[in-house]
């Protein structure tokens, strides 16, 4: 039996690969790894039976390893890749697990915010700077010469943060970050990114409901 994947559909367009960035986490890790799989589009706005059927709470993604048992939970699902398909290792050292880990719910509350004097963007930018200043250490990626699962979690949000900040807010990651620059130009152009990146449009019509409920 094939690798297989559910994953969001673009908003609108239900045969374009959409906007959910812990799917795209589960493509990167699979494309990283060199797994050949079968990806399955799922309009979120529309779920079909059979979906409902291996995801009783209707979420993406979800994975089968070719065993027929699916499996919900991007961290669920990269750890069992990461088990049944050891090579090339993306184990991430645990020291290193967490560097980020703030990064995507401080974008989101910035994102929503409709005050600017709450502090979100502030809590942002710390978080932010403090990767900025791991990556200076220890980089170019968190942990050093090599691409891990950490990159690949955060790789994606970050990707969201910066194209739907810069829609909404007209904000941009300041310039003196250079070395989160660096590090979101050498995420964003390798191939597995290119290959699993959702097109702008899609990704902000996937936040544009959010954004002004």
């Amino acid at each position: 039996m094939a690798v297989e994947v559910c994953v969001k559909a673009a908003v609108g367009a239900p045969d374009i690969l959409g906007d959910c960035p812990f799917s795209q986490r589960v493509l990167l890790t699979l494309e990283e790894k060199k797994i050949t799989y079968e990806m399955k589009l799922v309009d979120l706005s529309n779920k079909p039976e059979w979906f409902l059927k291996i995801s009783p709470e209707g979420k993406v993604p979800v994975f089968n390893s070719g065993d027929g048992k699916w499996i919900a939970d991007s961290d669920v699902i990269t750890q069992v890749i990461e088990e049944k398909f050891p090579t090339p290792s993306l184990v991430t050292p645990p020291e290193y697990a967490s560097v980020g880990s703030k990064i995507f719910p401080s974008f989101v509350k910035f994102l929503k915010s409709k005050d600017a004097s709450d502090g979100s963007e502030k809590a942002l930018l710390d978080e932010l700077q403090a990767l900025d200043e791991h990556l200076k250490a220890h980089g170019p990626y968190i942990s050093g010469e090599n691409v891990s699962a950490a990159d690949l979690s955060l790789g994606p949000k970050l990707f969201h943060l910066q194209v739907a900040l810069e829609h909404f807010k007209g904000w941009k990651i300041p310039e003196n970050l250079t070395s989160v620059h660096a590090y979101t130009k050498a995420l964003f152009s390798r191939e597995s990114f290119v290959k699993t990146k959702p097109a702008n449009q899609y990704l902000i019509a996937g936040w544009a409901p959010k954004v002004n409920a």
